[in-house]
């Protein structure tokens, strides 16, 4: 009762007034964390769908840089569970872009193939593939690595900056375009970056489950590109080697050596795992198999060479390139170009501000920020990783990033193949870091500086109106610059990819991905093709304008791994070689070639796709009628083997039919007489081409020759041969590269031009004869 009339404040209460204030104020902090955290996330989301937009809109066939095949070719064998190809006789019809051949007596036909490419980054697109929804994995990376940029940007500064950081990312025209493609360089920087993250947590929060997976990611990244990873990491390693010295002075070196350890092992084992994968397919872990595929590729001085392409790499040109690819990232291809640049020398000058405050004493604000981490929370007896020593990290990443890529000739050899013109110095990719933690400091610091000093100088509405306006200038400035950025790469790749969609088009219509094959040539039964030929599965032919490669440049037309999908393409690289591939797929064939030069798709080409048939028989006549360009005034014909020629007077016509015919005894023109050489041209035992050459001469000597190529095979007293036979129109040449291909009658010719041609097949006394029609009028 003598307590009734005591103050409330006196009654002993399961909490106090400061402890709800403190609670409350918490509550205020969870929500504002949770509102930063909901936009870095539909940051990231936003940047992943504009990766993914432009991998479906801007490259639906890829861009013209053909490692992209290699790596989805990969992801395939994958989920096959295949390390290698098999593909028996095909091998060097089906032969990938960037594939090595290995002989062994232990393959299935003695033969099989693997990439000079690391399997790590292919699963992951294999997991896209998994699903048939392959670019979403793209998109995926994307919006993961701008989130991780947001979660290291905070570490470093602030939640605010880290969404500012990751904006910055889908501003930069290197981030998205590369990020869009089917290449290894934007998940290598997205198992960097959670490295980095996974990195600050352990050091932070003194936490072995973070170094672990640090660790992880590291070694992945290392798997996947060893030296990219390597540069990435070497400021980290700094910072290690200078935290174990540091902790070993103070005391407390066993504790932090035990973390580093737990970083390095898994890093270590998936070393060993680089090891064990280089001696099962290379036959000795140290040889990593792109120096398999070219012994002199790789890092270093002197001598450098891949594919015929070979130069003296010095110093000079090592930073002659650098200083080349620098102008580009920061004035073209980095977060807004130019402008974005210098936000990011603002950045760093205002956190060396910091650093400088913080080191005088003139600024203790943030000064105490994570120095009280780790070690089931007792205090550090140093600062293990400062807000400014992780900046200093991260800015580290761009010099090693740089000064690493000076021994290495890749971004010479892109800048020589016009590549990084397209898709930018991609080879610095993991540059973009800091130039957006830094770009984003800048930034967020210059509003920053602009909102205090508006309020000094400004009433509290003519200080938001001088702020808004300060803000509306710089974003159309950034706009702007941006825009400017990104216009001509991205006008560059869409005409890429415009021509890529004409070449593909007769492919497309066929539907060979999709059976059954709807062909424009209906089949002509058995009796003219390979015996019980499998109508439902294709075989496609392929020019190889850049070698002999198979999905280069035609990336799009890909194998399936054991050769057994709808359709097999293959290399059309003469006569022995394309009897091989038809006699060991037994399917449908077809021959797609174009008119044109192949410039990397950067000119228009004109596409057809053409059905073949293989006939077989004692003799096979054919009928070609030609049509006289216009100015023409005399006309010979010739028949051509290996063996020799035949000469032959024809009469000028304005269509001129020509009836040839091939046998065992050879080929000959029948409705014209001999003027020259033999009765009949001898055609070689085995695999060899026959050719009928029909030359139209001009009033001025000019001239234009119809040239018809067709693949034999004399076997005894049968001869087969691959029908339709290629057909050229060379002008002042009689014979011609794809310049000059027939492609139907709406290719463009001269006037008066126009190919017509048909064969029938002779067996036995029987006289069994098989019309097989391919015309164009």
């Amino acid at each position: 009762m003598g307590k009734r009339g005591s103050r409330l404040t006196d009654i002993d209460l399961p909490f106090s007034i400061d402890r709800l204030r403190t609670r409350g104020f918490s509550f205020g902090i969870d929500r504002q964390r949770t509102r930063h955290r909901l936009a870095a996330l539909a940051v990231s989301l936003l940047v992943g769908l504009v990766v993914t937009w432009l991998a479906v809109d801007l490259f639906p066939y890829h861009t013209v840089n053909d490692d992209e095949g290699v790596y989805l070719t990969q992801a395939a064998m994958l989920l096959e569970g295949k390390l290698f190809l098999y593909p028996g006789a095909l091998a060097e019809a089906v032969r990938p872009w960037f594939f090595i051949v290995q002989e062994t007596a232990s393959a299935p036909g003695g033969v099989q193939l693997y990439s000079k490419y690391s399997p790590a980054v292919p699963a992951l697109f294999a997991l896209g593939l998994a699903v048939g929804l392959p670019n979403l994995v793209l998109g995926g990376v994307a919006a993961v690595t701008a989130a991780l940029v947001y979660i290291l940007t905070a570490d470093i500064f602030d939640r605010q900056t880290g969404i500012v950081a990751a904006g910055l990312l889908g501003l930069s025209p290197l981030f998205l375009l590369t990020s869009a493609t089917f290449l290894a360089y934007a998940p290598t920087t997205m198992l960097n970056l959670g490295f980095a993250v996974c990195y600050v947590r352990a050091a932070r929060r003194d936490s072995s489950g973070y170094a672990v997976v640090a660790g992880t990611l590291i070694g992945f990244a290392l798997f996947a590109r060893p030296y990219t990873a390597l540069l990435f990491a070497l400021p980290f390693i700094g910072h290690s080697l200078w935290a174990l010295a540091t902790a070993q002075r103070v005391g407390t070196g066993w504790a932090v050596f035990r973390r580093y350890v737990a970083i390095a092992l898994p890093g270590l084992a998936f070393v060993g795992l680089t090891l064990a994968y280089n001696a099962i397919v290379t036959g000795d872990p140290l040889t990593f198999p792109y120096i398999a595929f070219a012994p002199h590729d790789g890092i270093g001085f002197g001598r450098r060479e891949i594919l015929g392409y070979d130069i003296t790499y010095t110093p000079a040109i090592g930073v002659e390139t650098a200083i080349e690819a620098l102008d580009m990232l920061t004035t073209r291809w980095g977060p807004m170009g130019w402008f974005g640049t210098i936000a990011a020398l603002v950045g760093v000058g205002l956190t060396v501000s910091r650093w400088w405050g913080h080191a005088t004493g003139r600024n203790r604000r943030g000064s105490d920020r994570r120095r009280h981490h780790g070690l089931g929370g007792r205090d550090r007896a140093f600062v293990e990783l400062s807000d400014d020593a992780l900046a200093a990290v991260v800015a580290g990443v761009f010099g090693s990033v740089f000064l690493g890529n000076v021994y290495f000739w890749g971004t010479h050899n892109g800048l020589r193949n016009g590549l990084i013109d397209l898709l930018g110095p991609f080879y610095h990719f993991d540059a973009l870091v800091p130039l957006v933690v830094f770009g984003a400091a800048g930034l967020v610091g210059c509003f920053r500086i602009s909102t205090r000093f508006a309020h000094r100088r400004f009433s509290a509405s003519e200080a938001r109106g001088v702020v808004f306006s300060v803000v509306l200038i710089s974003a159309l400035v950034a706009g702007g610059v941006t825009l400017d950025a990104v216009d001509d790469p991205y006008d560059e790749n869409h005409l890429r990819t415009e021509n890529l969609a004409s070449t593909y088009e007769p492919l497309i219509e066929a539907g060979f991905e999709d059976p059954p094959l709807t062909p424009s040539v209906p089949s002509t039964g058995g009796d003219t093709g390979v015996g019980g030929a499998n109508d439902s599965k294709a075989l496609v032919f392929h020019p190889d304008p850049y070698g002999d490669w198979s999905a280069h440049p035609f990336q799009t037309l890909r194998n399936d791994p054991g050769f057994d999908g709808p359709v097999v393409y293959a290399i059309d690289d003469g006569a022995e070689q394309d009897f091989t591939v038809l006699d060991a797929t037994n399917r449908t064939p077809y021959r797609f070639t174009y008119r044109g030069s192949w410039t990397g798709a950067e000119d228009p080409v004109e596409p057809e796709l053409t059905r073949l048939d293989v006939l077989s028989g004692e003799r096979v006549g054919a009928t070609t009628t030609l049509g006289a360009p216009d100015g023409s005034n005399t006309v010979s014909v010739r028949a051509e083997t290996e063996e020799g020629y035949a000469r032959y007077d024809a009469p000028m016509r304005e269509n001129l039919t020509v009836d040839w015919a091939m046998t065992p005894d050879g080929v000959f023109v029948t409705n014209f007489p001999n003027a020259a050489g033999p009765d009949r041209v001898p055609i070689p035992n085995g695999t060899s081409e026959v050719h009928l050459v029909v030359t139209y001469v001009g009033d001025f000597g000019e001239t234009v020759t119809y040239r018809q190529t067709a693949s034999v095979e004399r076997s005894g007293g049968v001869i087969r041969v691959i029908w339709p036979p290629e057909t050229r129109v060379c002008r002042l040449t009689t014979d011609c590269g794809t310049e000059g291909q027939w492609v139907g009658p709406d290719g463009d010719y001269l006037p008066g031009v126009s190919v017509e041609m048909n064969a029938t097949v002779t067996n036995g006394s029987s006289e069994r004869v098989t019309d097989v029609t391919r015309s164009a009028a």
